[in-house]
């Protein structure tokens, strides 16, 4: 215990002074996250599923964001990254998976990632002129409203798409990846959740498109990146901002596109049961497309509430390739400061999140497949994988926050013959 709060205190410091126009930046953020989950009914369990006697893990990161401005509009950016800890049964067992700070490989002792390594240009088409926050991976200045944001290098899909005010941030609100993220978008990305690749964003009026070209892994779920686009993926979305009952609001369409290796459940079952051996997807993968589309919502309800909307569709046919396995979700919520009880600096968050398996998919887990997160051994009654999360951030002082945070979740990896289960969570962060 004491090592995870020396780490806290390397990263934390006093607020970044503020300025109008910043040419280069450091920033550093430091996040201690525990959960627990009680024992639970479970008739059986397999390779990939979360263990049901009684369990605790943590999670730490700490990260070191230096950014400099290398002319008019360019920035660079290098984000180093240490990790220590696990996410709860190895990250593994539940498909809207508990920690999203909680990557895929854990490790007992504190390991160094450069996991961001990129630039971004900023061309200014007019309108008024806007400031844009000093903040990590974002230099301070100015901008005018219409603009083209190009960003190059080494980051994560979701730092450009699917973003959501209230839900996509594990250090600040939810933790579950099916709430903060669309779980069945499987976006390109290594087993930390980062890629090489390009993003466009064109601001124009009240709306923004943005495009993507991003590396897959090399094998699906893989810790090494395909270099030089030969196994990618697409994205598009179309933003529009809009006000209702005079509160922000924006709706957001995603649509994603992955060309790779990619094995068919109906291809791994036909083998499974010619065979009559337990189903394996790594034996028929072959070149092949996987999309889908995902709708994103976020409206502000009043000057302290705010609720979201997201509901996302993927090809079933295909495996899980990167993220997690699921090919269809519904995830909404609300989310409220402080300021109604004095504590202004404080939020309360509520969602919702169901999660489904294709046919296909069901029949290939049934026979004892395992996908990137899930797989039990059989799956002899399939239901919905519902969640249902609370948290509450409570900020100590500026910069430092506590909080706590509740998940419940009915048939967890899709299994009716398993759970419910309940995962209490302690959540420390701080940055500067």
């Amino acid at each position: 215990m004491r090592a995870r709060f020396v780490f806290l205190l390397v990263c934390l410091g006093g607020p970044a002074v503020a300025d109008t126009s910043e040419d280069w930046a450091l920033h550093g953020q430091a996040t201690v996250i525990e959960q627990y989950h009680p024992g639970f009914h479970s008739a059986y369990r397999g390779a990939n599923s979360l263990d049901p006697s009684s369990s605790g893990r943590e999670t730490v990161n700490l990260t070191a964001y230096a950014g400099a401005r290398v002319w008019d509009g360019g920035e660079a950016w290098a984000d180093l990254e240490m990790d220590q800890g696990f996410g709860l049964s190895n990250t593994l067992g539940v498909a809207a998976f508990t920690n999203g700070e909680g990557s895929k490989v854990g490790k007992a002792v504190p390991y160094l990632r450069l996991h961001r390594l990129f630039f971004r240009q900023t061309f200014d088409l007019g309108g008024e002129s806007e400031d844009v926050a000093g903040a990590a991976n974002q230099l301070g200045g100015s901008r005018t409203t219409d603009n083209v944001v190009v960003t190059l290098g080494k980051f994560s899909p979701t730092d450009i798409f699917d973003s959501n005010d209230y839900a996509h941030d594990p250090m600040h609100d939810f933790l579950n990846w099916a709430v903060i993220d669309a779980g069945p978008w499987d976006y390109a990305a290594d087993a930390w959740g980062y890629s090489y690749g390009g993003a466009v964003e064109w601001s124009f009026s009240d709306w923004t498109l943005r495009g993507g070209l991003f590396d897959l892994s090399r094998v699906p779920n893989g810790t090494e990146l395909m270099r030089g686009l030969g196994q990618y993926q697409l994205d598009g979305e179309i933003e529009r901002r809009f006000k209702l009952g005079g509160r922000d609001g924006a709706v957001k369409l995603l649509g994603f596109a992955s060309r790779g290796e990619l094995g068919d459940y109906s291809d791994a079952v036909a083998l499974a049961l010619a065979t009559r051996q337990t189903a394996d997807i790594s034996l028929v993968r072959r070149g092949a497309w996987k999309s889908g589309v995902s709708l994103n919502v976020q409206q502000a309800l009043s000057d302290d509430l705010g609720a979201f909307l997201r509901a996302t569709l993927d090809d079933g046919s295909k495996e899980g390739d990167e993220f997690t396995d699921m090919t269809n979700s519904v995830a909404l919520g609300l989310s409220l400061k402080g300021a109604s009880w004095d504590s202004k600096d404080d939020t309360l968050g509520l969602a919702f999140e169901t999660g489904g398996m294709s046919e296909a998919g069901q029949r290939f887990f049934a026979l004892g497949g395992l996908g990137i997160l899930i797989g039990d051994g059989r799956l002899d009654h399939y239901d919905r994988e519902d969640v249902v999360e609370a948290y509450y951030a409570a900020t100590l002082w500026q910069g430092i926050s506590a909080g706590l945070d509740y998940q419940f979740i009915a048939n967890p990896a899709y299994n009716a013959d398993r759970g419910p289960v309940s995962v209490f969570g302690v959540r420390l962060h701080g940055e500067f």
